[in-house]
């Protein structure tokens, strides 16, 4: 039987926008939960050729070096053919770090190509290609010192979102 449900195409954005989340808050756990147990991930021969949920645990502990970063999503695409799908969202991600008495900024422009299935009453990644358009690393100089969010459980954005263990993805 072919699968037909106009849900399909937002559950899969909600993956793809969980995905940042998890990587912003480095909660390896929600990052692991949007791909299949078998799925792969490509960003490149210098950062990671491998399983998707190894993707995860290398960005978030890349992460936990720096000061600040926020991944944003736009321009998804997604075709369905029943239970499989395809994808390209671009991401921006832009990542605060100190080096020596400098405060600098990278920005990376990136798209996820990606190939995904329906599984065990769940959407998944079974693929993703992370392809790298442009980046680039500059000084900046803060406005103000951000101190109301965390990069962790502890952000306000989970109480307001009900997002306790039980409730996960």
């Amino acid at each position: 039987m072919t699968r037909s449900d106009p849900n399909d195409r937002q559950a899969i954005a909600d993956l793809i926008h969980i995905y940042c989340r998890s990587v912003d808050r480095l909660d390896v756990p929600l990052g692991h939960s949007i791909w299949h147990e078998e799925a792969t991930a490509d960003y490149g021969a210098s950062f990671h050729q491998g399983p998707g949920k190894a993707v995860i645990d290398k960005i978030c502990a890349s992460h936990r070096g720096l000061l600040a970063h926020s991944h944003q999503i736009s321009n998804i695409l997604i075709t369905l053919d029943g239970d499989r799908a395809g994808s390209e969202a671009y991401c921006t991600a832009t990542l605060r770090m100190q080096r020596g008495e400098t405060l600098m900024q990278m920005s990376v422009w990136t798209r996820y190509v990606d190939r995904w299935s329906f599984r065990d009453g769940r959407w998944g990644l079974d693929h993703r290609i992370a392809i790298r358009d442009f980046d680039e690393t500059r000084p900046v100089t803060a406005m103000s010192q951000a101190d109301m969010g965390s990069r962790d459980r502890s952000d306000p954005s989970y109480a307001a979102l009900n997002l306790n263990e039980q409730d996960r993805p």
